[in-house]
């Protein structure tokens, strides 16, 4: 089929809650991909940060395949060879105590959110499920994980949404303490707000905010659906700011490609969960877990997290040099990088992408860049020179 005939029945059979750009992929390699037109693009979007080792991973598609050949899917009322063996990888990697796997980062920060309100039921009763959120934060698209994001644009038409959640300004620890009263079972936030703009979190906020949950036995959950997986140049981000949280939740890069969804558990709440307060018909997947497995070698590896470093430096290097009049500032850690523009982003998304570029919006104002991890420098420089072109022609 062609784009037209493509497009044609994406638009009849196929409810529009997505604003599709023009391009059909058809096949690809690391962040190179070509549509159905034969079309070239560089890939600076990664399926917004999933495909962690780029487009059709040799080794990753050996393992999925050799699993494929075995069983595909399992119960999870029976054991899983490639299940327990990432959970191992993802806890000891990250010192942590347990795992429960589903199949999206909204799934995974239900799960966070379920264990640490029963965290706190067990302990002190009813009357602490409060859970504080931060301002600009997403967390995913489900009634709950909703009302946790903390965007008004985002609480809207879908009444009532579960209640149970607050929100404070990122670096506010004055506003925090008051609201963390004796409601309060966990606070819960990003370490870079990906949706919301790239916006970098202070390690020192993240710090205080450590010490205050605990003080009062409040949980803290940190939200690495986006950043996690090597994604910020360390394997989790939160190793960034050495603040280590009671809870973490992972998804996008671990799958590189499949959906899987991690919440990870500490010390405190290792526990807390007993069989049948949740559960998941597909999480843990062991074809998903099987290719999971191989992504996890690949980003543990000191050369590999270094390579994300260097490179996410050198696009943040060779943008400033561009000296763009429509780029206010740039910021971000790794292969996760935002530009704040004074033209609207989304139209120079569309020109990017009609010059064979494809990237990513946030936020109001904000270009976002999240390629491959294994992007080689000769594409970033042709997805870079792509870039010049459209912001030379913007004025500031």
């Amino acid at each position: 089929m062609n784009i037209s005939e493509i497009k044609k029945l994406d638009e009849e059979y196929i409810a529009s809650t997505y604003g599709r750009l023009p391009l059909v992929p058809a096949y690809g390699k690391n962040a190179t991909l070509t549509d159905v037109c034969g079309r070239k693009y560089i890939d600076f979007t990664a399926g917004i940060g999933v495909n962690s080792l780029g487009i059709a991973p040799e080794e990753w598609i050996a393992a999925v395949t050799e699993q494929l050949g075995k069983i595909q899917h399992i119960s999870n009322y029976y054991y899983s060879a490639p299940t327990a063996v990432l959970a191992e990888k993802i806890v000891k990697s990250s010192q942590m105590k347990k795992v429960i796997f589903s199949n999206s980062g909204g799934e995974a920060n239900e799960a966070a959110i379920k264990t640490a309100r029963k965290y706190s039921f067990d302990k002190y009763g009813k009357g602490r499920s409060k859970i504080i959120t931060l301002l600009d934060s997403f967390h995913g698209r489900t009634v709950t994980t909703l009302s946790a994001t903390g965007q008004d644009v985002f609480h809207n038409y879908f009444f009532p949404f579960t209640e149970g959640f607050d929100y404070v300004k990122a670096g506010d620890i004055e506003a925090l303490e008051k609201l963390c009263d004796g409601t309060v079972c966990a606070v819960m936030c990003e370490v870079i707000q990906g949706e919301g703009g790239v916006n970098v979190i202070d390690a020192g906020f993240l710090s205080e905010v450590k010490k205050l949950c605990d003080e009062k036995d409040i949980l803290l959950i940190f939200d690495e659906v986006q950043t996690g997986i090597a994604r910020t140049g360390t394997l989790y981000a939160y190793q960034n700011v050495g603040v280590k949280p009671d809870i973490f939740t992972l998804a996008k890069g671990l799958g590189a490609g499949l959906p899987i969804g991690c919440c990870v558990l500490g010390e405190k709440c290792a526990d807390v969960l007993h069989p049948g307060d949740h559960g998941s018909t597909f999480g843990g997947n062991p074809v998903i877990c099987a290719g999971a497995c191989v992504v996890m070698d690949t980003v543990t590896k000191p050369e590999f997290l270094n390579s994300v470093k260097e490179k996410g430096n050198y696009i943040i290097s060779e943008i400033s040099l561009m000296n763009a009049p429509v780029v206010s500032e740039i910021r971000g850690r790794g292969l996760m990088i935002g530009v704040k523009v004074k033209a609207s982003h989304k139209e120079i998304a569309k020109k990017c992408l009609a010059e064979g570029l494809m990237i990513l919006t946030a936020g109001k104002d904000v270009l976002r860049f999240l390629p491959p991890l294994t992007i080689t420098y000769g594409e970033i420089d042709k997805g870079l020179e792509i870039l010049r072109k459209v912001l030379s022609e913007i004025p500031g």
